[in-house]
């Protein structure tokens, strides 16, 4: 392994980076012992004190333990909020690479997809074929929110407003995945997405259809100014913590079984409820 001479992080972030996708997607389970720091010097072709940083800045995160003497390890954790980023990064590493999101907008999955992406165009990362589906709400029928907190009320442009947002979104991821194709970097890349009549109350990814992310979005009051004030309750979109939930080798496990569950749940909107976009 070595450095990506195209990447402009500074070397510490990229090595930390590596690792904490090795942790997080599993290679290191729980108390396994990541390589010693001499090994990370050799390995990367760095000096100690970078390194040094990189796994400070793993043990700052909670995701590793330094005992003296022995090394350092892969931390035991509780379940907490984690990011797309180095699981969709390690999902791209696979032949075939799917995507089930379900969301106010996709702007998180927009934004956490980039950086696999820019590394299939630089041929650093190579699918042979990138599927993705996104369930977003349908914004020309009332819904639950937004509502206008004056009666509660709903307000068609505030409707439109979110419905422009999202197809907006759903544009530009479809865009930069089917445009992989048509430069020849995959074989095949298709996103398509699907309104489904009900309001976007959480978050759901399911990568592969071995790990999925969930996280509730929480209501907040909002003030729109563009033509007259309008003072509405609404979800937020932004930093909603994401917990995360893999198949393991143990099929009846609680991880195995919330994919299983999960993916059976997004396909039956899907295929019944869901509308072309």
């Amino acid at each position: 392994m070595s450095l990506d001479p195209d990447d402009l992080r500074p070397a510490f972030q990229q090595i930390s980076s590596a690792l904490r996708a090795d942790i997080l997607t599993g290679k290191y389970a729980p108390g396994d012992r990541l390589p010693s720091g001499p090994e990370l010097v050799k390995r990367y072709g760095v000096a100690k004190a970078t390194v040094t940083k990189a796994l400070d800045l793993l043990r700052d995160e909670g995701l590793v333990v330094t005992r003296k003497g022995s090394g350092t390890f892969a931390r035991q954790r509780a379940q907490r909020p984690e990011g797309l980023g180095p699981h969709l990064e390690a999902a791209f590493e696979k032949p075939q690479v799917t995507i089930d999101f379900i969301g106010l907008s996709g702007g998180s999955l927009r934004d956490a997809i980039q950086i696999p992406l820019d590394k299939v165009r630089s041929g650093r990362l190579t699918p042979q074929s990138i599927a993705v589906r996104l369930l977003l709400p349908d914004s020309s029928q009332p819904r639950g929110v937004p509502l206008l907190v004056d009666g509660l009320r709903d307000d068609p442009e505030l409707r439109r407003r979110a419905g422009d947002t999202a197809a907006t979104i759903a544009s530009g991821i479809k865009y930069s995945v089917e445009s992989l194709a048509e430069l020849g970097l995959v074989q095949s890349a298709h996103v398509e997405a699907r309104f489904f009549p009900a309001s976007a109350l959480f978050r759901l990814c399911v990568i592969n259809g071995t790990e999925a992310f969930f996280g509730f979005y929480p209501f907040h009051q909002r003030t729109m100014t563009a033509d007259e004030p309008k003072t509405f309750f609404d979800v937020a979109g932004n930093d909603v913590p994401l917990f995360h939930h893999s198949t393991d080798a143990d099929g009846a496990s609680p991880g195995s079984q919330y994919v299983k569950q999960a993916q059976a749940w997004f396909d039956s909107v899907w295929s019944t409820i869901a509308q072309p976009v």
